[in-house]
């Protein structure tokens, strides 16, 4: 069975419907026996329907140019 750490590194998988079935229900054996990793779930819903909610505010060019560099430097 899946540790908690590894199913929450691989959570994103499960909530967008990419998850392979085995993982799915390995996934779902595990939120079955385990409380507090299905708060962890309800947690990450409520995140995602509230910052869903909130406004776009545009990214100032410079801050987006900054991020950019540094993701392409952490691949690096």
């Amino acid at each position: 069975m899946l540790t908690c750490k590894e199913l929450a590194e691989i959570v994103t998988d499960y909530q967008e419907g990419r998850m392979a079935f085995g993982k799915r229900m390995s996934f779902w054996l595990h939120i079955s026996m385990c409380r507090h990793f299905r708060v962890y779930i309800r947690q990450m819903k409520l995140t995602i329907a509230t910052l869903g909610k909130m406004p776009r505010e545009p990214i100032p060019p410079q801050v987006r140019e900054d991020l950019l560099a540094r993701f392409r430097d952490w691949k690096k």
